[in-house]
């Protein structure tokens, strides 16, 4: 890693980005080298930036933190990678830690934990706000009193997409053209979330969506 942290930020909200920055940049030797405002400028500016730390907001248009998370994740190098937040759920810090994230800030306390889950992060270890520690903890006790394995995300990157798409009220022609494929496939997509999630309409998938943090409720 350089000495100088380089650090991309992706928020849908240019004044939430702004004072992110302001926090981020009090740390030395620290940097914003890159902002986006969306999940899919996150990605693909992860992929021509070489980052060391990715800060990404759970919920965006086009494509979500999530998402952003799962693919930047992926990456070789790969960043760090932390999601900001102004949800205390469960279930988006849950989805955060299956797609690869270090740790998880709200944003009500970004000035208090940000730098703190920013060190964390880069030495290679998660950080947790209390609340959230507190819940794995919980869950994780009452998994092993029941004998139950922590059930994975089933879909793959795309049918993520689509699955946000379909909760978001798109028809499958504006799924296509968004997506760029052909509706056919759209539907066959539809029909492979729904077969994986044992669900049957769109207002079951949008449920799951919101749970999922793949769309804000």
């Amino acid at each position: 890693m350089s000495a100088e942290v380089r650090i991309l930020l992706a928020d849908d909200h240019a004044l939430v980005r702004r004072g992110v920055r302001l926090i981020l940049e009090t740390r030395p030797g620290t940097r914003v080298v890159a902002e986006a405002g969306d999940g899919a400028e996150a990605v693909a500016l992860a992929r021509r930036e070489p980052v060391d730390l990715a800060v990404l907001d759970v919920s965006m248009p086009r494509m979500t933190g999530l998402q952003a998370a799962r693919e930047i994740a992926r990456l070789d190098p790969a960043p760090r990678i932390l999601m900001l937040s102004m949800y205390d759920h469960d279930q988006y810090f849950y989805e955060s830690l299956r797609a690869g994230a270090s740790g998880y800030v709200l944003k009500s306390a970004a000035d208090q934990d940000l730098l703190q889950a920013c060190d964390a992060a880069l030495r290679g270890e998660p950080f947790l706000y209390p609340a959230a520690m507190a819940s794995l903890m919980r869950s994780h006790l009452e998994q092993l009193r029941r004998g139950v394995e922590p059930k994975a995300n089933p879909l793959t990157p795309r049918e993520d997409e689509v699955l946000k798409l379909i909760a978001e009220g798109r028809s499958s022609r504006e799924i296509a053209e968004a997506l760029t494929i052909s509706p056919k496939t759209v539907e066959h997509h539809r029909a492979n979330v729904l077969h994986k999630l044992g669900m049957r309409d769109r207002t079951e998938l949008t449920r799951y969506a919101i749970r999922a943090g793949l769309i804000e409720p």
